[in-house]
């Protein structure tokens, strides 16, 4: 293994020790029962994550909290990054994609941030009987054309059928594997005080999209998902960047604001953004006006968070803006030392609000 990622491992096993005690702080499960906002990706989700999954499944791969496992493969130097995600998105056609489509390119997009080239995909369908086929055939189809698109294979999976009302349609559930484009170390853990945070474009596109389709409000937009591969892009970066790279990140249940709140806490720093840098499109900021809600909370599923080295940041900002995925891409705020574990957010009108992970859910079931 390289010395560097040796050199890491005490510093990251004892920050992970601290984060574990932040989190059995921040995070108390009260529930008795599950309700729709433990599904949100915000606060409620992290609370059934740390009062059941982290104690119940604690190791060092997954103590990390990262978007995939990283682990090496034994005796070659190399290293395998693995993830799962499963998708009950509602409903199962929106505008811009498909659950399909989404369950590729979000495991995808899970490998890429992690830093690995994505290979290998599973399929795993949970059908309910009475599901027509040739909707069936329709999201089979939008799969194989987003795994080619992507650059992946899905080579295995499994299929089971549930009695009519018992899966609202279908689930789809994929893992992935890959290899590591890099050698250094790059998560949660790596943000450092002075670094720069970037997003890729604009937000809340994906939530906005699926829920109009849902509920069939009145509301007139062409807002579509984003819902996109992100492995090129994040392979330009890395060939442009390098270790100026500290953590990459999909923002996608909870938004933008839950990923940050996420990557504070793990790294024990400050987060302030800027509000009037952060690129929304006018169809998702006036939507977000009209139904009370924020898009910097709304997911995204083509959108890419990078938190860089100061000295590359302007590099990384070019590097995205020339990729397809980047062309509304935007510096929005940096990484301080303190208050640790905070967000900060300098509002459109000058003042200054906490940013804190989504509370409740109110868009669940967007992937």
């Amino acid at each position: 293994m390289d010395n560097r990622l040796n050199d890491n491992i005490s510093e990251v096993i004892d920050k992970i020790e601290r984060v574990r005690q932040h989190r059995r702080n921040k995070f108390y499960l009260r529930d008795q029962h599950i309700t729709l906002s433990h599904g949100s990706g915000g606060k409620a989700t992290h609370n059934l994550i740390e009062g059941i999954f982290a104690p119940a499944f604690s190791n060092p791969l997954l103590d990390t909290m990262d978007d995939a496992a990283i682990f090496p493969i034994n005796g070659t130097g190399q290293r395998l990054a693995f993830t799962t995600d499963t998708f009950v998105v509602n409903p199962l056609f929106f505008p811009g994609g498909d659950i399909g489509k989404l369950a590729v390119h979000g495991t995808v997009n899970d490998l890429a941030v992690s830093g690995a080239e994505p290979l290998y995909l599973s399929s795993s369908f949970i059908l309910e009987e009475g599901f027509p086929i040739e909707d069936l055939r329709r999201i089979v189809t939008s799969m194989a054309e987003a795994a080619a698109g992507a650059g992946v294979t899905i080579v295995t999976g499994d299929t089971k059928v549930v009695e009519r009302g018992k899966a609202d349609g279908l689930f789809i559930n994929t893992a992935g594997v890959g290899i590591m484009r890099m050698n250094w170390p790059m998560g949660q853990l790596q943000a450092r005080p002075g670094d720069k945070i970037l997003i890729s474009g604009t937000l809340g596109d994906h939530g906005i999209a699926v829920m109009l389709a849902r509920e069939a409000l009145d509301i007139e937009t062409n807002t579509v998902s984003d819902t996109a591969p992100l492995n090129s892009l994040v392979a330009s970066l890395i060939a442009a960047v390098g270790e100026g790279i500290h953590c990459l990140k999909d923002p996608t249940r909870g938004g933008l604001a839950t990923s940050l709140n996420e990557i504070a806490i793990a790294s024990e720093v400050g987060i302030a953004l800027d509000e009037r840098l952060i690129p929304v499109h006018s169809d998702v900021r006036g939507a977000c006006e009209i139904l009370g809600l924020d898009a910097l909370t709304i997911a995204n599923e083509g959108k890419l968070l990078a938190v860089v080295a100061p000295e590359t940041a302007k590099t990384t900002l070019e590097t995205m803006r020339a990729h397809p995925l980047g062309r509304d891409a935007a510096l929005i705020g940096e990484v301080r030392a303190e208050p640790p574990a905070m967000v900060f957010l300098r509002t459109e009108l000058g003042g200054t609000r906490v940013l804190d992970m989504l509370v409740g859910d109110p868009l669940p079931r967007i992937c």
